[in-house]
């Protein structure tokens, strides 16, 4: 599993300039939330090998009176109860204040390891006046300027030497499906109705991620682990921020999953959080799954399913080939199907067409409705292949790839779509050079 490194200290010290030099450290993102308030955001990292989520937390603020330094507090707090490693940003040109020496002495009370990043150290002198911050209690410090990125390859060293082992993502070659979800959207209802009823669980396995369990699964003959995202523990000194517990939720169990089963709560509608964990599993190329739960609560006519369907859609355009099930967890209405849906959704996934059927049924398409012409210049298309990767993805190789423009690769995209059914699965197609 992907281990957490979250960037914390207090307003001013560069705590920002230095999430963004380390995700940046990647030929390419693969992902940067921004958070549900201010000055938080989650991303990607990798050094040496070693791949990181990373959390920038808002500045921390001891003492304050206002309602929203308070709410970044209380992320930070999380964000720390959260992380497997913490970098603690301090400014060496306001030398120690007071409230770093709260933020030292909230660190010194977790039993989690502390890399201290001496900020703005940019010249000899500044690397005397570092010495202070020994008087913190955190050991030895890393002088860094994030600005110009000096001194930010040690302290990724060092944060990557202190990362706990990778084991992998799974001990099992078993398909992984999560339910992810806003709070009290039924997930937990959800997960305890199937495991209420059904009689082949084999057993649980707890510790995958500090907040989630995985459940072997066997039903329609098919094997798989469930993950519930939904079950975290309460923490005795935290107060439970849910917003911030569902987006790290989702993070961890959507990268490690090959399908999403998003619960949304059919009384609140398609909220911004909905559709923002809907494009996170996007981008990572996980099967979906949309799972408008309590549907028993909504007064319907012959066109309340249409209209919400409908509604749904127009939010997650341009990717609008997903299953979308109404279920009630307290009636048990559709929870089965639901199941029997994501199987359907990671076979898609995993699908595989041979290049003889491709080019027979591409080729044609293509010809009958070839790529606009560019100044004069046609492209034409000679062969197409699947590549050799997770999920799927298609090269077709042309005299004049770089003249295909999106609207055509959505056409394509729809046309294999048609054809070979990627019902629930985002497909990617590339135009290379024959």
């Amino acid at each position: 599993m992907s281990a957490i490194v979250a960037i914390v200290g207090r307003p001013n010290v560069g705590k920002s300039t230095l999430f963004n030099r380390m995700i940046k450290r990647r030929e390419a993102i693969v992902d940067e939330i921004s958070g549900v308030t201010r000055d938080r955001h989650y991303g990607k990292s990798d050094w040496n090998g070693r791949e990181f989520s990373l959390i920038d937390t808002g500045g921390y603020v001891v003492g304050s009176d206002d309602i929203f330094e308070k709410e970044i507090d209380k992320q930070v707090e999380l964000a720390i109860d959260e992380a497997d490693v913490i970098i603690f940003v301090v400014d060496v040109s306001t030398g120690v204040t007071g409230m770093d020496e709260e933020v030292a002495q909230l660190l010194r009370q977790v039993n989690k390891p502390v890399v201290m990043a001496v900020n703005k150290v940019d010249s000899a002198l500044r690397q005397a006046d570092a010495v202070e911050f020994y008087s913190l209690g955190l050991g030895d410090y890393h002088t860094i300027s994030s600005i110009n990125g000096s001194g930010t390859g040690e302290l990724l060293d060092a944060v990557v030497e202190l990362l706990p082992e990778d084991t992998g993502v799974e001990e099992e070659e078993l398909p992984r499906f999560a339910v992810v979800g806003r709070p009290n959207a039924g997930k937990s209802s959800f997960i305890n109705a199937l495991l209420g009823e059904e009689r082949y669980i084999v057993t649980d396995i707890a510790g995958t991620t500090r907040d989630s369990m995985d459940t072997k699964y066997n039903r329609y003959g098919f094997e798989f682990n469930l993950v519930d995202t939904a079950g975290i523990r309460r923490k005795a000194k935290v107060k439970e921020d849910l917003e911030f517990y569902t987006v790290m939720r989702s993070v961890r169990a959507i990268e490690h999953s090959d399908v999403i089963l998003l619960v949304l709560d059919a009384t609140r509608g398609f909220e911004g959080q909905d559709l923002n964990i809907f494009w996170l599993a996007e981008r990572n190329r996980k099967g979906i799954v949309i799972l408008v739960n309590k549907w028993d609560l909504v007064e319907k006519d012959t066109n309340t399913v249409k209209q919400f369907e409908a509604y749904i859609k127009k939010q997650i355009e341009p990717f609008t080939d997903v299953p979308i099930i109404f279920i009630s967890v307290l009636n048990k209405q559709r929870i089965f199907k639901a199941i029997e849906k994501a199987v359907e959704v990671y076979e898609n996934k995993t699908k595989r067409i041979s290049t003889s059927k491709l080019n027979d049924t591409m080729l044609p398409i293509i010809e009958h409705t070839p790529p606009p012409s560019h100044k004069g210049k046609y492209v034409k298309v000679k062969f197409c292949t699947q590549l050799p990767t997770p999920t799927p993805q298609f090269a077709f190789f042309a005299n004049l790839p770089q003249y295909v423009k999106e609207p055509y690769r959505r056409f394509i995209e729809n046309k294999l779509r048609e054809n070979f059914d990627f019902h629930g699965v985002p497909v990617q197609v590339y135009f290379r050079k024959k």
